[in-house]
């Protein structure tokens, strides 16, 4: 079947876009100041906290890049094993949700400073921007194709009024409105995907036909990947959530511990329906669909389903990308206004002056991350080299934080420097070296040096 734009799905996605600006704008005057903005207020009970963990971990990663691209390239197997560190990573989030409400800091790097002190924070800012830019950039590229898909224009242009939106929807309201919107747009995710998985796999003539038109190799346990370069696809999402800022600035925002934890228990389990439709879908997506970009799987199949079934589809990929985007890019931001503004530029800004300067920065970063995604091809390149640059730079250092009596300053540090220069030389200077990831290398590159530069600097300590 060739693709084929059709206008009237655009009808689906201008509803949905439309509401999401309507409860943003509605949202954004119960915002008196920065607590409000970035925490909401320590205001989120478990159904929306679950909701806004949901729509920011599952965005365009998930429906351009991760579980459908390799559905698509690979087959189903090594599509679904990627669910396996996101369960992994809640599990740990679960444990710790206690702790990282009791620290109370705005950002990631402000835990790291407690326990590492300043260089700590500063070189976690820069991590956490640096790695935040290129996951907002694929998110703008993912509502590029939707909208190249709905009608037929450019996904370049797309992906202009993509950021347009995620910039507009991350300025108006911070956590305050993003949790709300992030919360409705859980829920049509998740009803989305699973009424479609019946219906696609009828569509491209039942299962038996779906794994009749792929290719053997997608029915085998790695896809024709090696177990090294299956790893490859498996750590960056695993190191990227056990240490994401998003997460533990909405788990920190949570009305107390029960919430936080109550949440992340409805997440793993709503995580365990929409990560294998997810999967299905774009493998179906390989059957009808046999000579497309890996990328548009899933969001292919809304031209093959019935016009209301794939308006809903398209309305939910739209609403895993613009959520997980404009989460994104207000806590880049966030590290701007506290790590960086407000540390070394203007020391004595009021919290009106700091809340101004955290949408200033909303819309630098998004034109950065618009920028970006010009250098990398594929949504699935900068989604893996993104997460790697912040699994190995900040992961090991803040699991140790949390688990690890023993760790120390020199350590903690080292272990972020050594994280990021082995990310960067192994994509950007030697270009991937035997095809793997540079997470293969990467992390277990920042954990070693972790633990022994903790351990030869215990007296300093």
């Amino acid at each position: 079947m060739e693709l084929q734009a059709n206008p009237q799905l655009l009808w689906f996605i201008g509803i949905y876009a439309v509401l999401m600006v309507g409860i943003g704008i509605y949202m954004s005057k119960k915002v008196s100041n920065s607590k409000d903005f970035i925490l909401a207020g320590k205001s989120l009970g478990p159904l929306v906290l679950m909701g806004t963990l949901l729509a920011t971990w599952t965005g365009s990663g998930s429906i351009s890049g991760g579980e459908t691209s390799v559905a698509y390239s690979f087959g189903i197997i090594p599509s679904l094993m990627l669910m396996v560190p996101t369960l992994v990573g809640i599990l740990v989030l679960y444990v710790i949700a206690p702790k990282i409400r009791a620290f109370g800091k705005y950002t990631i790097s402000g835990i790291l400073e407690a326990k590492y002190g300043t260089s700590a924070r500063n070189l976690a800012s820069v991590i956490v921007i640096l790695a935040y830019v290129g996951i907002v950039s694929y998110q703008m590229t993912g509502l590029g194709f939707i909208l190249n898909l709905t009608t037929g224009m450019s996904v370049e242009l797309g992906t202009v009024i993509a950021a347009v939106l995620i910039v507009f929807l991350a300025m108006i309201g911070g956590l305050r409105s993003v949790s709300q919107t992030d919360a409705i747009s859980g829920f049509l995710m998740v009803g989305g995907l699973l009424i479609t998985v019946p219906i696609i796999i009828s569509v491209a003539g039942g299962w038996d036909s779906i794994v009749a038109n792929v290719p053997e190799s997608h029915m085998t346990a790695t896809g024709g990947l090696t177990t090294i370069q299956l790893l490859g696809y498996l750590l960056p999402s695993l190191f990227l959530l056990l240490s994401d800022q998003n997460m533990y600035q909405r788990l920190a925002a949570s009305k107390g511990d029960k919430s936080s934890k109550r949440a992340a228990l409805s997440w793993l389990l709503v995580m365990l329906l929409i990560s294998p439709a997810i999967s299905i879908i774009a493998f179906a997506s390989r059957s009808i669909f046999p000579d497309i970009d890996p990328g548009m799987a899933l969001m292919a199949t809304t031209l093959a389903l019935p016009l209301g079934v794939g308006g809903i589809l398209l309305a939910a990929a739209a609403a895993f990308i613009i959520t997980t985007g404009n989460s994104y890019l207000l806590s880049a931001a966030t590290n701007m206004t506290y790590d960086i503004y407000g540390k070394y530029i203007n020391k004595d800004a009021s919290d009106k002056k700091q809340l101004v300067m955290t949408k200033v920065f909303i819309v630098v970063l998004g034109a950065f991350s618009y920028l970006l995604i010009s250098y990398f091809p594929t949504v699935l390149e900068v989604q893996m080299y993104s997460y790697t640059v912040y699994g190995a730079g900040i992961t090991p250092a803040i699991l140790a934080v949390f688990f690890w009596k023993r760790v120390t300053a020199i350590g903690g540090i080292s272990s972020m420097v050594a994280g990021v220069i082995t990310t960067l030389l192994w994509e950007l200077v030697l270009n991937n070296p035997f095809e793997l990831n540079s997470s293969v290398i990467s992390v277990p590159v920042a954990i070693i040096v972790l633990i022994v530069v903790s351990l030869a600097t215990q007296k300093k300590n």
